[in-house]
């Protein structure tokens, strides 16, 4: 039995934190210091303690992190950008080594958990799920990785994929993926019967990238929500992006996010830089469980980012127009809790009978860490310093 205390931390609140660990997990926890005992003592120093982030959307096989730096290629279009990307990646390192370098990035800034959408079509098949399976299986027991089987080409409109997507779930994926169902793939009906079809038949969750502009989107959105509802997959059913939700007006965002609350769908933003995005505090107010992740990182899409998830919760907060302590809080549950919970992790947070994975960093409550996004990082898993922190912080085991 290993005791491990914690003393001399805050929570996201700002509070006093002190933390008790045996043999990896959380035993208590408070704003009152437990009886040491014959544990080992670590003084955080006055550190904010928050819980692993969770990046609730990544895309590992299509980052050029780990490789060498690419200079952005403009488009005109979706197929264009495809071609491009498909020209890039041919002549870039192997995915699994890609993967790789980008989950340790995305590790060192403190995130314990992810979902990952992988191309599946009728042209690339499974190689980039294998690829991905191969980076995750090393990673396994440090940094949680749900698979979504993403058809980037389409689906009814690249024809086999709808057989691959299956094949991907038989073989590990977690999630089948979907992608603008009228815009890209021109049969709606086609794409969503196959998405959850193979959901329903394999027990899988869904997750659709949906870029499809105003009225279009959102009677897309309201589509997703009845499929949703008639076949009791509340809390299973995920729609990324969603950008027509900042397009329209109050009343038809009103309307469809109670149908969005009343099914179970959450959504997705990133909150991208040159698009209209969801209105997050609205949605909220609603029921709905939103969400955040970071995206594509350095690749074809686009050269911005680095894996961090606070990073991404600031970019939250700023573009949302989060100013006050409670919203800035927000934009930290996206990028935590909220994650977490559209993964179904057993087991997440700062609570009592938890595994005690936590990060330490230098800010004196959650807010602030969102508005200022501290550099430094100190990681525990399992109750244990990882890396720097061990270096980093003082501890002390009493004499028996």
């Amino acid at each position: 039995m290993t005791d491990r205390v914690y003393l001399n931390a805050v929570g996201a609140d700002g509070n006093p934190l002190f933390m008790h660990v045996r043999d990896g997990r959380i035993l208590a926890l408070g704003a009152e210091p437990p009886a040491a005992g014959a544990a080992q003592v670590t003084d955080l120093r006055g550190h904010l303690v928050l819980p692993g982030f969770v990046d609730g959307h990544i895309h590992l096989d299509k980052s050029f992190v780990g490789d060498r730096w690419r200079p952005h290629r403009p488009a005109t279009s979706l197929r264009e950008r495809l071609a491009i990307e498909k020209q890039e990646l041919a002549a870039a390192p192997p995915i699994e080594g890609r993967a790789d370098a980008l989950i340790a990035q995305a590790a060192a800034f403190g995130t314990m958990a992810m979902r990952c959408h992988v191309d599946v079509d009728a042209t690339t098949e499974l190689a980039n799920l294998h690829a991905v399976m191969t980076a995750r299986e090393k990673w396994r027991g440090i940094v949680d990785i749900e698979l979504v089987a993403f058809p980037q080409a389409g689906v009814m409109s690249c024809p086999g994929t709808p057989q691959w997507l299956e094949a991907a779930v038989r073989e590990g994926a977690e999630v089948v993926g979907g992608i603008d169902p009228s815009t890209l793939d021109g049969d709606a009906e086609g794409q969503l019967d196959c998405v959850f079809g193979i959901a329903e038949r394999l027990g899988a969750k869904i997750d659709i990238h949906l870029h499809e502009p105003g009225v279009q989107g959102v009677a897309q959105i309201a589509r997703i929500a009845a499929r949703t509802r008639a076949l009791g997959l509340a809390g299973r059913v995920a729609i990324s992006h969603a950008y027509a939700l900042g397009d329209v007006d109050q009343g038809a965002l009103e309307d469809v996010a109670g149908k969005l609350a009343d099914a179970g769908v959450a959504i997705m933003t990133n909150a991208p830089g040159d698009r209209a995005f969801p209105p997050i505090l609205a949605l909220r107010a609603a029921g709905v469980q939103v969400f955040t992740g970071n995206d594509n990182i350095q690749d074809c899409w686009w050269p911005y980012g680095n894996g961090d998830m606070l990073q991404r919760a600031m970019l939250i907060g700023y573009r949302s127009g989060f100013y006050t302590d409670d919203d800035l809080l927000t934009a930290l549950h996206m990028a935590s809790h909220a994650g977490a919970a559209v993964l179904g992790l057993d087991g997440y947070g700062l609570q009592a009978g938890n595994e005690a994975n936590f990060v330490a960093l230098p800010a004196p409550n959650g807010a602030a860490a969102v508005a200022a996004v501290p550099a430094q990082r100190f990681l525990f898993r399992k109750g244990k310093p990882v890396g720097e922190a061990a270096q980093a912080y003082a501890s002390v085991t009493p004499a028996a």
